[in-house]
């Protein structure tokens, strides 16, 4: 999948650049994250009557909360929840509609995704500070939590998060509106994305690290030329981010586990006093 990965699944194939699920490269299918003597797995009322499931395992501060691509959740991170889980402890989960969560309903906007992050951390006990490990186009969704709660942000790591489409054909806005039959998170996926970027904004002097992958100057579209450069964008975080340029393809997580566990742990590092 190549960098608008934020298209989801099933309504684009990635000719285009974004941040939907990813997914892996070789049609294998993930394997379950292993559980660990102090595991969470279970779902958890967030409000109206809706549950979403959550996995965390390990013991430690900060806490790292995984926040998937889009369309995906606690299965993106099998291959690196249970290391990062050694290290401190670790969280992932399944937005509404993805996984074993609740179907997702009406037009959900930016605050509709922060605010279940927000309840579900409180219904499951889960103590801040916490490091945002974000995907795709769950960075966004960490964007905007990161500005709600700033006090409580230790560090942040953005894995091939692009930057909002601009321009998009009117073919594409149709196949990304919260209604069509495609959209299992009836995210207004245009909508957030603006909402999540507009969001950004010093954070704190925290550690920050955004990878983004270069596609090379012979990419077929601008958005992959320019992918670098235009995630710069989210070094506002804070004073003290880094970028690390990345030559995998969209779905790191997937094809380079190894480094996205090391760039967690120099983030967790840089949290200690």
């Amino acid at each position: 999948m190549s960098v608008r990965g934020r298209i989801p699944l099933g309504v684009i194939s990635f000719a285009l650049l974004s941040g939907c699920a990813s997914t892996p490269t070789d049609g294998s299918v993930p394997s379950p994250v292993p559980a660990s003597p102090t595991a969470v797995n279970g779902s958890f009322e967030v409000g109206e009557g809706r549950t979403l499931h959550m996995e965390c395992g390990g013991d430690g501060s900060p806490t790292v909360i995984l926040e998937a691509g889009d369309e995906s959740g606690v299965e993106e991170w099998s291959q690196v929840m249970p290391e990062v889980a050694d290290l401190t402890r670790t969280c992932a989960y399944d937005r509404a509609g993805v996984g074993q969560s609740d179907p997702a309903t009406g037009c959900r906007g930016l605050d509709d995704l922060t605010g279940d992050l927000d309840r579900l951390l409180a219904a499951a006990d889960v103590p801040g500070p916490y490091v945002l490990v974000a995907a795709s186009g769950g960075g966004y969704i960490a964007s905007g939590f990161a500005a709600e709660h700033r006090e409580e942000i230790a560090g942040v790591v953005f894995l091939d998060v692009p930057g909002p489409y601009l321009d998009p054909p009117p073919d594409l806005v149709a196949r990304l509106t919260c209604d069509a039959s495609t959209n299992i998170e009836r995210r207004d996926y245009l909508a957030v994305e603006h909402a999540g970027w507009d969001a950004r904004a010093e954070v704190g002097d925290i550690p920050v690290t955004v990878m983004s992958v270069d596609y090379g100057p012979g990419a077929s579209l601008e958005a992959e030329r320019t992918n670098v450069e235009v995630q710069r964008g989210w070094l506002v975080f804070s004073p003290r981010a880094t970028q690390v340029v990345m030559h995998t393809g969209h779905g790191i997580a997937y094809e380079d586990p190894q480094r996205v566990i090391d760039e967690i742990e120099m983030v967790l590092e840089a949290t200690s006093p």
